[in-house]
């Protein structure tokens, strides 16, 4: 069944996916979970954030899901279709996004239907994603706690309980799924904070704008960035369906959940 996932996806095998479980009880079968877990599971879970710890000998995973590696990144998802599939199997379930690997991130059943197709044999309408971008992936594995990748969760929420976190290193990112160089990219090639309309380019804006463009779309008009996050990858399935080759993406704060959408600009960026 694992197997299976990677095959769908076309994704490396080197790539761990994420165990998605009910609850921290259910994530102590699989896992040990250090004093700071509890904090952070009272604090965040059900939700958006994804934790890197050693995986139990006895978890019983397919070695496939942690791609061979004595870590396991685990989350409890807050949807709660999510939540009664997961109840009602009564087993942890190795989930990654819907799509093909590299490719953006699906947000609704129908662009999940359309990278995926009959590679799938079910797809689960639970209607539009809220969050919109990926969870945080935060290593508890490693010594001081580290963002492998950012996501739903901020920094700033993450320190606030945690006190300051330490910066991951080359070697502990590879414990985290979704940290390739190239990932969640659009047919289109995109310009990053981009204050000007090139010959061709579509524009991806943030806020208000006097830059216009033949055809644009804005991640939110009010730079709200919870809405922004919750629009990136309909947007840029949007682009990419109405034709965009070329798209020129406005300046994002790089705070908060600004964070995690420029990093997964600069990766669907990358060619």
């Amino acid at each position: 069944a694992v197997r299976r996932v990677f095959a769908a996806k076309g994704r490396p095998s080197t790539n761990p996916l994420i165990i998605h479980v009910a609850d921290a009880k259910a994530a102590a079968r699989l896992a040990e979970l250090p004093p700071i877990a509890q904090q952070l599971t009272d604090r965040f879970w059900p939700g958006a954030l994804t934790m890197v710890l050693q995986r139990r000998p006895d978890a019983g995973l397919a070695p496939e899901a942690t791609a061979g590696l004595p870590t396991v990144a685990i989350r409890a998802p807050a949807h709660p279709i999510a939540r009664d599939i997961l109840r009602a199997a009564d087993r942890p379930i190795a989930a990654p996004s819907a799509n093909k690997s590299g490719q953006v991130s699906p947000t609704r059943a129908a662009h999940i239907r359309a990278q995926l197709g009959a590679a799938v044999d079910l797809i689960v309408d639970g209607g539009s994603c809220e969050v919109g971008i990926e969870s945080t992936v935060l290593d508890l594995a490693h010594g001081a706690p580290a963002i492998l990748r950012p996501g739903g969760v901020t920094r700033e929420a993450l320190e606030d309980v945690l006190g300051p976190l330490a910066e991951p290193t080359t070697a502990t990112r590879q414990h985290s799924p979704g940290t390739l160089p190239r990932h969640y990219a659009p047919r289109a090639r995109l310009r990053l904070n981009a204050t000007d309309i090139q010959p061709g380019e579509a524009y991806l804006a943030f806020g208000r704008t006097a830059v216009t463009a033949e055809l644009s779309r804005n991640l939110s008009p009010t730079a709200d960035l919870q809405e922004a996050a919750a629009n990136l990858f309909r947007l840029l399935v949007e682009l990419d369906q109405h034709g965009a080759t070329s798209v020129a993406v406005a300046p994002i704060p790089d705070h908060g959940l600004g964070a995690a959408l420029n990093d997964r600009l600069r990766r669907a960026a990358t060619r």
